[in-house]
């Protein structure tokens, strides 16, 4: 019995001048919170207009989504990943609504986890498994590895996964990030994605892009209306 694959990819997912303006808007903010980039997270509701370049993108990649997720997606969440593979700073995890939690509302988990992948990384592949993270090995890696979708960074791929699933990033050798690894120099360009999470409803305490004067780079410039 073959075991049911846990990403979806679409390869070439944006029409290739949308995704040039993403790419080159997330190159154009250079390191502006680059030691924060997964706490700047941003909600954006699909039926209102966008107000950055992502969520202009976010609304092309909607159909790459399951359709039975599709229709009950009212929004996305999403930040940017910047990483140099030889310095992951990120563990394996399972997204989920991080205010809530703690606030005691529950574990609650997005719709629809996604990766939209910039450009290509030395090593920095992506893992995703049904295995839970297990916080007593490095990087919280779960025990078992062999189960488990691997997707190389490639510009413009769109990778798609169930919502609950853990997932991480392997360094630069695609092994599993140790905690020396926090020591080693820095090589090679940044591994750049964009997270979306795709939600029935809005996170807790999630701002909208815009709220706070950060990432202008990203920002959609004014068109004017009609005269």
């Amino acid at each position: 019995m073959h075991r049911r694959r846990s990403v979806t990819l679409a390869d070439a997912a944006l029409a290739p001048p949308l995704f040039g303006q993403v790419a080159r808007a997330v190159l154009a903010l250079g390191n502006e919170r680059l030691q924060r980039t997964y706490q700047t997270t941003f909600w954006f509701p699909l039926a209102e207009p966008p107000r950055s370049v992502v969520e202009e993108a976010a609304l092309a990649l909607a159909r790459h989504l399951p359709r039975a997720a599709r229709a009950r997606v009212r929004g996305v969440e999403w930040w940017l990943s910047r990483m140099w593979t030889s310095d992951v700073r990120v563990d394996f995890h399972r997204d989920h609504d991080i205010q809530r939690a703690r606030r005691g509302g529950g574990t609650v988990h997005p719709l629809v986890s996604s990766v939209l992948f910039l450009n290509r990384a030395r090593g920095g592949l992506l893992v995703v498994t049904e295995e839970p993270p297990d916080p007593r090995n490095p990087s919280c890696a779960p025990d078992r590895l062999d189960q488990m979708d691997l997707v190389r960074p490639e510009p413009n791929r769109f990778a798609t996964f169930d919502g609950d699933l853990t997932h991480g990033v392997l360094d630069d050798r695609n092994q599993v990030p140790q905690a020396a690894a926090a020591g080693r120099p820095r090589r090679g360009p940044l591994r750049r994605a964009v997270i979306l999470n795709w939600w029935p409803s809005r996170p807790w305490s999630v701002p909208r892009f815009g709220d706070r004067p950060l990432y202008r780079a990203l920002a959609l410039e004014t068109r004017p209306g009609p005269r």
